[in-house]
């Protein structure tokens, strides 16, 4: 039997695109010889549709969506993702189901049992899990089909009660196949991995896995589909963060020796094709061509604005340069020579007048006091409506260039530059940002070198630097990972040689600036804890602040 695996990048709602992709492929994998093409868990609504699976109309489309899709498959099978309806007396109104699709209908419903409900995820909110098990049979062959999570309870910390593939391997399966929505972070690659070759071993299977690919608002998808033997080596794998389809035969699967591992790519690599898809698919999806970044000569709009103009193309990033009294020339000089080398527009617009205004028309207010974190914060605020302002007039989309370790402590501007549709770096920590610097560039010089060897500044007071503010980004950017990506508490952290009085400052600092995370735009996800909808954190709590 020829399985093709079929990797898509989905738009969540877009019914018509997502079934016209499935049935190119459809057709592909047949023209090719394929007797069974697979989609992705939850591919004809996309992932994840959240509160979309509140409204009858939604699911119904999907379903309806899926009947137009199988009448397509007269001479080849498909497994396809999507919500169903819980035809039971009691539960979630929904199951996140796998239709097993042959001579032109739905044969099967097999659906999820096990519905994840941490970090980013949120199924038990909508559906119902699977109690029963059952195989799908086609040409000789049974397959366990499960989907994503499903495999997962096989780890070291098991996090539910029972285990599907224990009671499907009682059912003599052929295969497994499992269809996911597994997102990209820079540990998961290597993780999920493990995850499939432990069951791969445990049950003595090939194991068929299909992922998706793009991204989907703060969510990046990398692909990764891959086909192990039953020892879980690695037969192969689909590209990452672009689609892709390859035909196997099952029988050539189970005879391969595949004793050589698969070359692993740098996690900068990976955490730089995943930002640049993440950019692209948001503005693609929302029907938006063109950036605009305030570029200030500092690394992080830098590599933004680099980063924006490899996803849209550099004639659509438009770059605004807003020095200030206190912006050094260098610092425009850098950002100009940025610019030139991308090819990338740009225009230079003082805010030094409309500064004067603002502290003039206040300082009959500020009762003499003097000049503080208020005058530093009129500057972010006056960049921030001026680059507002050109993206009404032009309909351009801001991108925001704060990084994680800014975002982390509260070192930046509400209004002001925490301003933007999209947050780029806002999952990068600041030395992660500096690897980015040089991985671009790694052939010639794009990003100046004075950009990533001089001071970072704010460059809102004379002579400013962040580490009047910060510790050395080395050791802030540790600190913050224990806490926010392995969730460390303060003695924990001390107890690993960093100063304690640092460290309860910092953490002080994390907890207090929850308020305006909460106002943030959608962060792109890379990490294994990302601010935004996989960290939820009480604003007006005592617990570290």
């Amino acid at each position: 039997m020829n399985i093709a695996l079929a990797q898509l990048n989905y738009h969540i709602g877009n019914f018509e695109r997502n079934a016209e992709k499935m049935i190119k492929s459809i057709r592909q994998a047949e023209k090719q010889g394929a007797d069974l093409v697979v989609f992705a868990e939850l591919a004809v609504s996309g992932y994840p549709p959240r509160d979309f699976l509140e409204f009858r109309d939604f699911v119904n489309r999907c379903n309806e969506s899926v009947d137009e899709i199988a009448s397509h498959c007269t001479n080849i099978a498909a497994i396809i993702g999507l919500p169903t309806y819980n035809r039971g007396d009691k539960g979630k109104p929904l199951h996140n189901s796998a239709a097993f699709i042959a001579n032109g209908k739905v044969q099967q419903l097999v659906h999820k049992s096990l519905l994840p409900n941490y970090d980013i995820f949120d199924e038990y909110r909508y559906f119902e899990p699977n109690k029963s098990f059952q195989l799908v049979e086609l040409k000789g062959k049974k397959i366990a089909l499960t989907i994503c999570e499903d495999l997962w309870n096989i780890q070291d910390n098991p996090l539910y009660t029972i285990n599907p593939m224990d009671g499907l391997k009682k059912l003599n399966p052929d295969l497994i196949i499992n269809i996911a929505a597994s997102p990209f972070n820079y540990h998961q690659i290597e993780i999920r991995t493990d995850i499939l070759r432990r069951n791969a071993k445990k049950y003595k299977l090939p194991l068929f896995y299909v992922n998706h690919v793009g991204a989907q608002t703060e969510l990046i998808f990398d692909g990764g589909s891959l086909v192990m033997n039953k020892k879980g080596q690695v037969v192969d794998e689909l590209n990452y963060f672009e689609e892709d389809l390859k035909i196997y035969d099952v029988d050539d699967v189970c005879l391969t020796d595949a004793s050589a591992p698969m070359e692993k790519r740098p996690d900068i690599s990976m955490i730089h094709d995943a930002l640049v898809l993440g950019i692209r698919n948001y503005f693609k999806k929302l029907g938006f061509h063109k950036a605009i970044i305030g570029l200030s000569g500092g690394i992080d709009s830098a590599l933004t604005a680099v980063l924006a103009a490899e996803a849209l193309g550099h004639e659509h990033v438009y770059n605004v340069l807003l020095p200030s009294e206190f912006s050094s020339e260098h610092s425009v000089k850098d950002a100009v020579e940025l610019a030139e080398n991308m090819q990338m527009p740009y225009d230079i617009i003082s805010i030094e007048e409309a500064r004067q205004t603002v502290e003039r028309t206040l300082k009959p207010y500020f009762k003499e006091l003097p000049f503080n974190i208020a005058e530093e914060n009129i500057q972010a605020r006056i960049r921030g409506v001026l680059l507002m302002a050109l993206s009404n007039k032009f309909g351009y989309i801001l991108l925001n260039t704060s990084n994680k370790s800014e975002v982390a402590v509260g070192y930046s501007t509400l209004y002001g530059d925490m301003n933007g549709g999209l947050s780029v770096l806002g999952d990068v920590y600041k030395t992660q940002v500096f690897e980015l610097a040089r991985y671009i560039n790694r052939e010639k010089e794009i990003i100046p070198e004075n950009i990533i060897t001089k001071p970072p500044s704010a460059e809102l007071r004379p002579d400013q630097k962040d580490t009047d503010s910060l510790p050395e980004y080395d050791i802030l950017d540790e600190i913050l990972y224990q806490y926010i990506e392995n969730r460390e508490g303060p003695k924990e952290i001390i107890a690993m040689g960093f100063d304690e009085h640092l460290v309860r400052r910092i953490l002080k600092l994390a907890n207090t600036s929850e308020y305006k995370r909460y106002q943030t735009p959608p962060i792109l996800r890379v990490s294994s804890k990302a601010f935004g909808m996989g960290r939820r954190i009480p604003i007006v709590a005592k617990y570290l602040s």
